[in-house]
């Protein structure tokens, strides 16, 4: 295998919490929270299997897997896993395609998981 390139971000960061490889600056965030109701949707509400989310615009060092169609609280979507390309970490994922249309801004833009 070679070599390993990383981005290395400056100033505060969203880093890997298992090998601290930098992940995104606090300037990248779009929103962050710890739930969301099933009847109404705000930008600022994400969660995740294992509670709080961050959505990004862009994540730097991440990989990006395989697609897949998961039925979320928000409709359906075509995401992908992301992981830290240093430790292999599941981090979150990439939004793909969105079927509902007020959720389409979310398209191409990442989830990390706290």
């Amino acid at each position: 295998m070679g070599r390993l390139c990383l981005i290395h971000l400056d100033g505060k960061i969203y880093s890997c919490r298992i090998c601290h490889s930098h992940l995104a600056t606090p300037g990248d965030l779009m929103a962050k929270a710890s739930s969301i109701s099933s009847n109404s949707f705000r930008l600022s509400n994400f969660h995740c299997r294992h509670g709080t989310a961050y959505l990004f615009k862009t994540v730097v060092n991440v990989g990006i897997g395989k697609l897949e169609e998961r039925q979320m609280t928000t409709g359906l979507h075509t995401v992908a896993d992301i992981y830290c390309i240093c430790c292999r970490k599941i981090l979150g994922w990439k939004y793909v395609t969105a079927q509902v249309n007020d959720q389409k801004y979310k398209e191409g833009k990442f989830i990390l998981e706290r």
